[in-house]
């Protein structure tokens, strides 16, 4: 693994040995145990779009890890007035052990992978958050003791959740069923990929997504980027609430995951998310040790 950048590339074996790094950060951590195993590194941080455990999480791991984070808006950079991508890739490559980028395109990240000459992370696109579907592997399997065989159902827009969550788990032997309206589906990537695998399926009845879940997961309707979109979003995503009614369909003891920032009222209702909030935000803080795990096999001498 050169880079992270969506979890199609990468192995069963890979994402499992980055789980595996990932408990042994979190166990570090909770203990006590040194863990500076990026001492004297550095990662570039560049954000195109606003965010909370991201940036928190990226610029504390690097922390922990006896790094340093430096955090680059689209505002306060070059990046802001048009500098080609290929050129402040190769800048900070001279400068920096690692990148870290949050941005709208995929294309973009791809092209920092490909002109930087150091490691090349997405912490988000509209096609793919590979981080954020690490964590949720990571509390799943948690609660789970396993991900093999489980049953993973999304609910919502075929966003870059949708994605991902079809390539990590399928790959790691899950079955996964999507369900969104007619219009939203999710990538044809990810799709082509999936019906490769025997173990998805697509719906646009969530109660046919849900039924015999392991674990349920739900996000915002309407991402960064198309608050322009929110109102008819709200008519076409009628029905796909996560509630009683839909976790009634589940196994007893199914599990609820959710990225976060949750609306409350909207995907999920406000009862279900605070029954849950123990997994919900166990996943919120696994975005910290599974960052670091990526961070600790991408960037530390080999």
């Amino acid at each position: 693994m050169k880079h992270l950048l969506k979890l199609l590339d990468l192995s069963k074996e890979e994402i499992i040995h980055i789980l595996d790094v990932a408990d042994q950060m979190k166990y570090n951590q909770k203990h006590g145990l040194e863990h500076r195993y990026l001492a004297g590194k550095t990662l570039a941080m560049i954000f195109r779009k606003n965010s909370t455990r991201t940036r928190v999480s990226f610029e504390i791991g690097m922390y922990q890890l006896g790094g340093h984070a430096l955090f680059l808006s689209e505002a306060a950079s070059q990046i802001g007035r048009g500098e080609p991508t290929e050129d402040t890739a190769r800048v900070l490559g001279r400068y920096c052990d690692g990148i870290m980028i949050r941005t709208f395109d995929q294309a973009e990240v791809e092209a920092f992978a490909a002109h930087a000459g150091v490691p090349v992370i997405n912490g988000l696109t509209d096609f793919a958050h590979p981080c954020q579907v690490l964590a949720d592997l990571m509390t799943i399997r948690e609660h789970m003791s396993k991900l093999e065989g489980l049953n993973l159902c999304y609910i919502g827009d075929g966003n870059n959740m949708a994605n991902s969550l079809i390539a990590g788990g399928l790959k790691v032997g899950m079955h996964v069923a999507v369900a969104t309206p007619k219009g939203y589906e999710p990538d044809k990537e990810a799709l082509d990929y999936a019906a490769t695998t025997g173990r998805f399926a697509l719906y646009n009845d969530p109660k046919e997504a849900a039924k015999n879940a392991d674990v349920i997961i739900t996000d915002v309707w309407a991402s960064m980027g198309m608050q322009d979109e929110a109102e008819q979003r709200q008519k076409d995503f009628a029905g796909y609430q996560v509630n009683d009614e839909l976790m009634a369909l589940a196994k007893p003891g199914a599990m609820v995951q959710h990225c976060l920032p949750a609306h409350r009222g909207e995907e999920i209702t406000a009862e279900l998310f605070e029954r849950h909030a123990t997994e919900i935000f166990d996943e919120a803080e696994n975005r910290l040790h599974a960052q670091k795990a990526v961070m600790y096999l991408l960037m530390s001498e080999k």
